[in-house]
């Protein structure tokens, strides 16, 4: 009842005036106020994934808190992990305005923002200040002049920045907005960046004597053909765990809609079956040598589970948490 009130006040202004209003909010001191409301709610299910212990299988996906600024507002809901970013080397401005269009018909939600971030330093100096002792997942991206050849060189940046603060590494290279990313996820383009990423972690581990997992994040619209691919790829680089999926290209389920056109990635509702198809197809090409984490459609205890009985050992929420608010991350935990 409090977030359809609040939903009904955001939802009047533009989506990106409304993350950005957001942000702002949960910025604040008295954000963790809300613990009260929501997070004292959700009842502990601890899980371990990756060496490390989630107090409940319910995360918040990267790209709703892209510089870490509301990592002690957002916990305070009840998540059982935090990902923040996509972060980059240097500070970039993102793509034109507008560039979030809602689809509420559909639950959904389009986006071109293209990595507009304040930089990795900025991101690790929040982190700092947050002082959080959960879960925390940084996800780390290239800027967008950076050309594909010379990719791992940003995320290596990226990697020896945050390797310190982070419960875990996500590696982002399904992003439909930054030119080129996505051709990162196949063939020696996948390997090569995979395996001096592998090499850095080891670097760090012996550097700051702890083992920091890296996960890769890859897009929904491949084909089992190249989802296979992946698995291959993951399972040789002694990935630690996948995360299934980013946004989709494909407009079905929303044609005809308004802002259906527009370009940018969908997520949301039209995306949950997509993203399930994908994690069978990893589930099954793995074989349980390396955990899933499901998002992608997520907004009800019933859509998390179909991720969860697909293969994935966690799940994050994003377009659906906009949609359903804090709530949902109590129905699922509850469901569990």
């Amino acid at each position: 009842m409090l977030y359809s009130l609040a939903r009904n006040v955001l939802f009047k202004m533009s989506p990106e005036q409304a993350h950005d209003f957001t942000i702002n909010m949960m910025k604040k001191p008295a954000a963790c106020a809300m613990k009260g409301l929501y997070g004292a709610k959700v009842k502990s299910k601890p899980v371990t994934v990756m060496g490390i212990e989630f107090p409940n299988p319910v995360g918040l996906a990267a790209g709703l808190d892209k510089n870490g600024e509301c990592i002690n507002g957002f916990s305070a809901l009840g998540f059982g992990f935090i990902e923040v970013g996509t972060v980059t080397p240097r500070p970039q401005p993102g793509n034109p305005k507008p560039r979030i269009f809602r689809l509420p018909e559909a639950d959904a939600v389009i986006n071109r923002m293209g990595f507009n971030n304040h930089g990795v330093d900025y991101l690790v100096e929040q982190v700092k200040r947050a002082n959080f002792n959960g879960v925390l997942g940084i996800n780390i991206g290239k800027n967008k002049d950076t050309a594909e050849e010379n990719a791992k060189d940003d995320y290596i940046h990226c990697m020896q920045k945050v390797y310190e603060y982070a419960s875990y590494i996500t590696v982002n290279i399904s992003s439909p907005n930054t030119p080129g990313l996505r051709d990162l996820q196949y063939g020696d383009a996948l390997n090569n960046l995979l395996s001096a990423l592998k090499e850095e972690q080891t670097k760090l581990a012996q550097t700051h004597q702890k083992y920091v997992p890296l996960a890769v994040k890859i897009a929904p619209d491949s084909t089992a053909e190249e989802i296979n691919g992946i698995a291959e790829c993951l399972l040789a680089n002694g990935i630690d765990a996948v995360i299934a999926t980013n946004t989709t290209l494909s407009r079905e389920g929303v044609e005809g809609l308004e802002h259906s056109e527009e370009m940018g990635g969908l997520s949301g509702l039209p995306v949950q079956q997509k993203s399930t198809d994908v994690i069978r197809t990893l589930a099954n090409a793995l074989d349980a040598k390396i955990p899933i984490i499901g998002v992608g459609g997520i907004n009800s205890a019933a859509s998390a589970k179909e991720k969860l009985d697909a293969g994935a050992s966690l799940v994050q929420v994003y377009t659906g948490f906009i949609y359903q608010g804090p709530s949902l991350i109590k129905d699922i935990v509850d469901a569990l």
